[in-house]
């Protein structure tokens, strides 16, 4: 599959077998929230959601890394999303092939739920920023604290707002480049790239997220 053919397309399947298909060095950046390794299910709905597939091992994160550095251009950026649950084996495998520049802190607009007697209200969630090369970012520097609020998640179990995505596909692309999200969900990153003029691949293993996705592109009359 040429990559023309996957530009702009929610492909369902196994990211690590797709990502074959892209050239090397044709990625202007990889932005992706991938399964944190810690069995998460949301139970803060009526209708609970299913389990996140491959979320009980972080087995497939050292190959995905490898892909990943693989597709990507000389100097451009990486985001992963993490909670603090496995952040350390994030950042750590992450370093291994790219610069990590700082891990961003995403501030909800309310605290999520969990051990209501025994915890801290979980108000927040890491995002790994690195790069390959010496990419600098787009208009100038901006705090590592991001606010933005939640969505609902009535998409996805893990749902992330347009508004966060897309101000980071600003800081680090420019129109009609191409962003890759291997772990596309419901298919956020790929509305923000739409609504920003750039070009997405998208990748979910998921079918029902799938079609999801390509609802929510046809929804903003953008495919």
């Amino acid at each position: 599959m040429k990559i023309d053919e996957m530009l702009n397309k929610v492909i369902q399947g196994d990211c690590l077998e797709v990502m074959k298909n892209i050239p090397d060095k044709s990625i202007d950046l990889v932005l992706t929230d991938p399964p944190y390794g810690m069995e998460f299910r949301s139970n803060h709905r009526k209708e609970k959601y299913e389990k996140i597939e491959n979320d009980n091992n972080l087995i497939w994160l050292e190959d995905f890394l490898k892909e990943s550095y693989r597709v990507l251009k000389d100097n451009t950026h990486i985001y992963i999303y993490c909670s603090f649950h496995n952040i350390d084996i994030f950042k750590q495998e992450v370093s291994k092939l790219f610069e990590v520049k700082n891990i961003l802190v995403w501030v909800k607009n309310n605290t999520g739920m969990g051990d209501l007697e025994g915890d801290y209200a979980p108000q927040y969630e890491f995002c790994i920023y690195a790069r390959k090369g010496n990419k600098k970012l787009n208009r100038g520097r901006d705090s590592n604290i991001l606010y933005f609020d939640k969505t609902g998640n009535i998409n996805h179990p893990t749902e992330k707002p347009v508004s966060l995505m897309g101000f980071l596909i600003k800081k680090s692309t420019d129109e009609n480049d191409t962003v890759l999200d291997c772990f596309l969900g419901s298919g956020t990153t790929a509305v923000a790239c739409k609504q920003l003029k750039r070009n997405f691949i998208g990748i979910e293993i998921n079918e029902k997220y799938c079609e999801i996705a390509r609802q929510r592109l046809r929804q903003n009359i953008l495919l």
